[in-house]
């Protein structure tokens, strides 16, 4: 199988390493993030579009091919908000606090059992011509009415897995890398990586 030269289109380290821990078992030579290049604007209408979008920008700019990803949550009493705007819900600069805290305010009076809410993820590996292989994945859960734990970032204090009873925050990485939107997504990522990768023509 081929080795190939990928940059890692994230500038997030707690997601940089979530995905170079998850990718190790590919031929892959992961690159970072290059300094210099700013990262492509956020305007899609979906997390898909958001994520080839970042892949294709980062290709052209390094003439690597590139995995991106884009994702956040989406709330059901909301009408699927924050969607593709949860990292800056609150504001262009906002910080995960704030952005919890204008979500809480947003449901203010909704009961437990209309809180339902589901995490999405979307992983792009692209070319300067396009995308390569496409996955996605999600994780239900619900809304709490206050954070709960330190673990994790964005939204993970107020996203309760129900089966755990615990939010991502309290449950920790080593329960959230088994069953997150991210995990489902890579779960399905790596494989279809591993096919393209057979794929392609040895080099003489």
């Amino acid at each position: 199988m081929k080795r190939l030269k990928a940059v890692i289109g994230t500038t997030n380290a707690k997601k940089e390493l979530e995905l170079r821990t998850r990718l190790a078992e590919l031929p892959l030579d992961l690159l970072p993030y290059p300094k210099g290049v700013t990262p492509a604007p956020e305007q899609g209408a979906s997390f898909r579009e958001n994520a080839i979008a970042k892949a294709l920008h980062l290709a052209r700019a390094t003439g690597h091919p590139a995995i991106a990803e884009d994702s956040g949550i989406e709330v059901d009493a909301l009408g699927g908000r924050p969607g593709v705007f949860s990292a800056r819900y609150a504001g262009p600069d906002a910080t995960d606090e704030e952005n919890n805290i204008k979500l809480l305010r947003e449901l203010e009076g909704v009961p437990d059992d209309k809180r339902t809410a589901r995490y999405r993820c979307v992983i792009v590996l692209a070319d300067r011509d396009g995308a390569l292989v496409e996955a996605d994945g999600t994780v239900e859960g619900l809304i709490a009415r206050k954070p709960r734990g330190h673990h994790g970032f964005g939204y993970d204090p107020l996203f309760i897995y129900p089966s755990a009873k615990g939010t991502f925050g309290e449950l920790g990485p080593k329960v959230k890398e088994k069953v997150s939107h991210r995990a489902k997504a890579l779960e399905e990522f790596i494989p279809k990586v591993a096919d393209f990768l057979k794929s392609l023509p040895e080099e003489d």
